[in-house]
């Protein structure tokens, strides 16, 4: 099976199907896909594999508002996977490789490469104008290991997905599982959705997933996976995010941190990580510049949902033409599915946990974000996942919860605003949060509850902001006479008639 080409059954591939080979999988000896290229292809570099283009001609027609189109191998991308296409009827379809599918740039004019190349992977294209149907936008990508990217209209590819996380954050290597096939389901003619079935592999795990995406504004995932354990799993990641993070309002991020020589004022696809349970929502700002990578941990059980979101919306905060860091989507993971209504399996007891490891490089993905479940993961305990995955815009977004108001910004500076001293004392730092959301605007009376995990928050002040209709806290933290190892947690949410109005502040100090 995973090591060569996949052998397709005589009828339609199925979910369930796929269930039980993937258990035959971790049932057996891990057997890696070859990854072996031609010297022309192996020896690419960046530039020569971006080169490298699928004829938009070729496309793959799935009905008249999808189509796919292909990815080569070669540079990084050198592991072969198995693409199908499973027809509304009958037995799924290999989808042959040939060289002339493809252009392949100046470095590789005139290369012909032979049938068992095979391709790195596939990306959908989808008439969000369901009016002109062949003027149609990529929005899915699936390349590389387990990852996948998904936007909605008007959106930029920004963080990624994956299939699943192992050992993300421990002393050892972490292992990246691999999709080894896909079979893409044609809709009928005027869907709104489609159905993508994936079977992944590694040393420790093997899987089925069905994931049934309907493009739009936002787009929705709805994904169910079948998980078999080969080995024990010490750490794994559910609902994998990957972002990048460089610096953001609070400029380098940790203490201590060396600040970035930059015209643009932020850079980063995600600046912060939402977890709602079901007492309290927080928001985590993301944090760059520690001197070694770092794993936070926050408790949920049950997890009602988690996501990386880029809640900073304006052109003016990043300045970048070319990137766009304004219009890349957050990602929104809720157990279940909101349509379901499910129960949440998997999801019932552990944590989420955050890695971030320090960067000074916008190319590198330098977090992650998963749910790790409590409870041994060994083989012979599969596990059943069902969860829907949401790209999300500016705030409120649909597809997630908006009974709380939000953190908008955070930002830090020297709390010696009328006496200075030059350098500016570590010993005060004031901390500005803004908050925008349901029961801010016209409100009075708002207070806020803080606390630090080492240290003294001093005098706290909260005022109404009306160019936003949100509400601003002041507060200055004092540091201890001497500081604790690790990060000190700082923590603070809005109070209005004797209840909790706002998501929880909690940030790096």
């Amino acid at each position: 099976m995973a090591g060569d080409s996949v052998q397709e059954p005589a009828g339609p591939v199925s979910f369930e199907a796929l269930g039980a080979r993937a258990a035959a999988l971790a049932a057996a000896p891990y057997r890696p896909q070859g990854d072996d290229l031609p010297p022309q292809l192996a020896s690419l570099s960046y530039d020569g594999y971006r080169a490298i283009a699928f004829r938009a001609g070729e496309s793959l027609r799935l009905n008249d508002l999808f189509s796919a189109q292909l990815f080569h191998r070669g540079f990084l991308q050198r592991k072969r996977v198995d693409l199908f296409v499973q027809p509304r009827q009958g037995p799924p379809r290999p989808v042959p490789y040939e060289t002339r599918l493809f252009d392949l740039g100046p470095g590789l004019a005139g290369a012909r490469f032979p049938a068992s190349l095979g391709f790195a992977g596939f990306r959908l294209h989808y008439a969000f104008d369901r009016s002109r149907p062949d003027a149609q936008e990529e929005f899915l990508v699936f390349l590389g290991a387990s990852y996948f990217r998904l936007r909605g209209a008007g959106q930029e590819y920004g963080l990624s997905a994956r299939g699943a996380a192992i050992g993300t954050g421990l002393p050892a290597p972490e292992e990246f599982p691999d999709f080894v096939a896909h079979w893409i389901c044609e809709p009928e003619d005027g869907a709104r959705a489609i159905t993508v079935l994936s079977l992944l592999d590694s040393p420790s795990l093997a899987g089925a997933y069905r994931f049934v995406v309907e493009p739009g504004a936002p787009s929705r995932m709805r994904i169910d996976a079948a998980l078999h354990p080969r080995r024990p799993i010490e750490r794994l990641g559910l609902a994998p995010l990957t972002s990048m993070f460089v610096h953001g309002q609070n400029g380098p991020g940790a203490r201590g941190a060396e600040g970035f020589d930059d015209f643009r004022p932020q850079v980063h696809d995600s600046d912060g990580l939402v977890v709602e349970t079901p007492g309290d929502r927080l928001w985590r700002p993301l944090v760059n510049g520690r001197r070694a990578p770092q794993v936070s941990a926050f408790r949920a059980e049950p997890l009602k949902g988690f996501g990386l979101l880029q809640r900073e919306r304006s052109f003016s905060a990043y300045l970048d033409v070319q990137a766009r860091h304004e219009a890349r989507p957050g990602l929104w993971v809720e157990p279940g599915g909101r349509e379901a209504g499910g129960e949440a399996g998997p999801f019932a007891a552990g944590e989420v946990q955050l890695f971030e490891i320090p960067s000074r490089e916008e190319y590198m993905d330098n977090i992650v974000a998963a749910f790790v479940p409590r409870g041994p993961v060994a083989p012979g305990r599969p596990l059943a996942l069902a969860y829907g995955l949401t790209t999300i815009g500016a705030e409120p977004a649909p597809g997630m919860p908006g009974a709380l108001a939000r953190v908008v910004s955070t930002r830090v500076g020297s709390a010696e605003r009328l006496r200075p001293t030059n350098p500016p004392s570590p010993a005060r730092r004031l901390y500005v949060v803004d908050f925008e959301g349901p029961g801010l605007a016209g409100a009075s009376g708002i207070t806020a509850d803080v606390s630090a995990s080492a240290g003294t928050m001093v005098d706290p002040v909260t005022e109404p902001v009306p160019q936003t209709g949100g509400w601003r806290l002041y507060v200055e933290w004092r540091p201890p006479a001497e500081m604790p190892p690790g990060d000190v947690i700082l923590r603070a949410h809005l109070v209005g008639a004797g209840a909790r109005i706002s998501e929880t502040w909690d940030a790096v100090a």
